[in-house]
């Protein structure tokens, strides 16, 4: 069966998670993803291993399905190899520094100049203007687009979130800016720049905190537990600052991670009251109605809370859902690395691996009906270097030998 991306060639030039996480993405959906390394390799292969001397976690993760090759880009061979590779694809993926491929003698006109079809996809940290050149990671990222500040409790520190929002939820607003653009060629038969920073990407997640922030002038945030309010957004703990207020509730036996999040919807008050063992506040003025419970959203969890910390949480959950009010058990990553249905919708594969055996990464979350994925392993150091060179490039064997020799590959 084809692949949605089949026949699409992806020079993929970057490292770390922002754009591996992106070109993954491009892999799973078909497309050849041909990973240029320097010789040295990835950084994370070194990064974070469990097992000596084997490709770590943190780079098999983001690597699956795609082709690795070697290249030195700064002797003048590797120019030319380089040159060569734009020529023949579609997309071109880096995520250096500021400034640091056009230093390799491939600004964007000259490698117009070679594919005016490419499509040539840069992640950064920032966008133009004071933040350019500073150092972007994960956290950094979070800090600068809205989320750190609007996560925690009020009494805490700005706190930053597990999901990796500034790396592969950059990534994935990249993939977004790369399909538009492969599109728009169907018509244009030109390529075109795609730049994506994780400090805009983070900001776009946080949409709905600039929402509040607007809100704000026009008096307190009812749905945020907070008593006071000042000129800026505050954190709020588990709040979801949504049209329904929502809470994470204890239960039984009181692990860090026995917890159920609960919504309470204004359909739903009166099944809960009754669960909780208080029927008698479906009718209590004081608590019947929406806007009569804001005011006391703190005090609503608490009861809610009784009730649940007597529960474990699959049970909570099993009561909950009989009477179809929103929520949801708060699941460790041990819970979702043995979750049954997760592996049966394949969002966790165990993938062999010619070093390690295998391991236990992510699924593609893309569910498409005619390109389905087979989650493959990531490649070891130059793998592919014959087959792309010699097979695909052209050169011999001696030169091959020669450039490994050199140091080229």
């Amino acid at each position: 069966m084809t692949k949605a991306l089949d026949g699409i060639r992806v020079l993929d030039m970057t490292h770390v998670q922002s754009g591996p996480s992106a070109t993954q993405l491009l892999a799973w959906l078909g497309a050849d993803v041909v990973k240029l390394e320097a010789p040295t390799g990835d950084i994370t292969r070194k990064q974070l291993r469990d097992i000596p001397d084997v490709d770590s976690l943190y780079f098999t993760m983001l690597n699956c399905n795609k082709r690795s090759i070697t290249l030195n880009t700064k002797t003048e061979r590797g120019k030319q190899l380089l040159t060569e590779l734009i020529r023949r694809s579609d997309v071109m993926v880096e995520n250096f520094g500021p400034g640091a491929v056009d230093r390799m003698g491939f600004s964007w006109d000259r490698i117009q100049e070679i594919n005016p079809r490419i499509v040539y996809a840069s992640i950064k940290g920032f966008g133009e203007g004071p933040y350019t050149k500073f150092k972007a990671y994960e956290v950094v990222a979070q800090a600068m687009g809205g989320s750190m500040a609007t996560t925690g409790f009020e009494d805490g520190p700005p706190l930053a979130t597990g999901a990796q929002i500034g790396d592969s939820g950059t990534g994935v607003h990249a993939v977004a800016g790369i399909l538009a653009a492969l599109l728009q060629r169907e018509h244009t038969g030109r390529g075109q720049r795609v730049n994506v920073a994780m400090q805009h990407a983070v900001l776009n997640l946080c949409r709905v905190k600039l929402r509040d922030q607007q809100r704000l002038a026009h008096g307190p945030l009812a749905e945020y537990p907070n008593e006071d309010f000042g000129d800026e957004v505050p954190r709020s703990g588990n709040a979801s600052g949504g049209g329904q207020p929502g809470w994470a509730v204890k239960c039984a036996p009181g692990g860090p991670n026995d917890y159920v999040y609960v919504i309470v919807q204004p359909v739903g008050w009166e099944p809960l009251s009754r669960l909780i063992g208080r029927p008698e506040l479906a009718d209590d003025p004081e608590w019947a109605t929406p806007e009569a419970r804001l005011p006391k959203l703190g005090k609503m969890f608490q009861l809610i809370e009784e009730w649940t910390s007597t529960l474990p949480k699959w049970e909570v959950l099993e009561r909950l859902n009989a009477q179809n009010i929103p929520c949801g058990p708060i699941l460790s990553t041990k819970e979702i690395i043995e979750d049954a249905s997760l592996a049966a919708n394949e969002m966790v594969v165990t993938v062999p691996h010619p070093e390690r055996g295998e391991f236990v990464t992510v699924g593609s979350p893309l569910k498409l009906s005619d390109s389905p994925v087979e989650v493959t392993s990531s490649p070891l150091l130059g793998e592919h270097n014959e087959e792309i060179y010699i097979g695909e490039l052209g050169l011999g064997d001696e030169e091959l030998r020669l450039l490994k020799s050199t140091g080229v590959i």
